[in-house]
């Protein structure tokens, strides 16, 4: 049995900056988001104790390739890949639909991890509608995973209990970051992360060729408001009168 881990590429949010409400992308690095990161590390113990391989699932534009390589380093065996300029930025039912064709044509899967949400948009939808897509059971905020035979036991904690579920596989889980912690690849398996095998496939493989409707529209993302106050000080004793005050409870 082989377990698919979603990941997606997001900007190095440490080195996004703001410019007039809004987010500034140029130049900033694209990586794989911490809870994906944590997902793969889930996957790669649980897979340790069983058959199969663990295989990295993306979609997105033509830096996936190079970003795919820091989840091979970190455990991947493979990678299974959507590349298309069209994925850059896509909404969930668009990536949601394309990953949902790249499982079905790849052999054996029997669980497909997702982070609880991604780093930059947060919105937890492509887990399900991937789900729904394929017609497999799925269950979210995964915090634990054991395999039975033909089933998984998953514990999840919700904000007043804990549930232990079982469900039959294939299925689709959506794991939170306490599952495992990200792993640290060796110098060595960065160097070999880029030998290990890719499937690459164009959203014409996939039969997604044609126009794609849009459930939602993203028309604008903008950061909090803030005010800043602004001091006016004419000599260095101003400044410690400000300092001072701001010291007292």
């Amino acid at each position: 049995m082989n377990i698919l881990i979603a990941m997606k590429q997001v900007p190095d949010l440490q080195q996004v900056r703001i410019r007039d409400r809004k987010p500034v992308l140029d130049d900033v690095p694209l990586l794989m988001g911490d809870i994906d990161r944590s997902a793969l590390a889930a996957a790669v113990a649980l897979q340790e104790a069983a058959a199969g391989k663990k295989i990295v699932l993306s979609a997105g534009d033509g830096n996936l390739e190079d970003t795919v390589k820091e989840a091979l380093a970190a455990g991947a065996d493979e990678a299974v890949l959507v590349i298309d300029d069209r994925l850059r930025d896509a909404e969930s039912a668009f990536s949601a639909r394309a990953l949902a064709e790249a499982i079905r044509r790849t052999d054996d899967v029997g669980l497909v991890f997702f982070g609880e949400g991604s780093a930059d948009n947060y919105s937890g939808q492509v887990m399900s509608r991937v789900a729904g897509l394929l017609g497999w059971p799925q269950a979210g905020y995964v915090r634990e995973i054991r395999l039975e035979e033909g089933k998984a036991v998953l514990t999840r904690s919700l904000e007043d209990r804990e549930e232990i579920l079982e469900v039959d596989l294939p299925a689709v889980v959506s794991v939170v970051s306490e599952i495992a912690q990200p792993r640290t690849p060796s110098v060595t398996a960065i160097l070999k992360a880029g030998r290990k095998p890719k499937t690459v496939f164009s959203l014409a493989d996939l039969g997604l060729d044609g126009p794609q409707p849009k459930a939602v529209e993203t028309l604008d993302q903008l950061a909090p408001q803030s005010e800043r106050k602004k001091l006016v000080l004419k000599s260095v004793e101003e400044l410690m009168d400000v300092l001072r005050s701001k010291e007292k409870p």
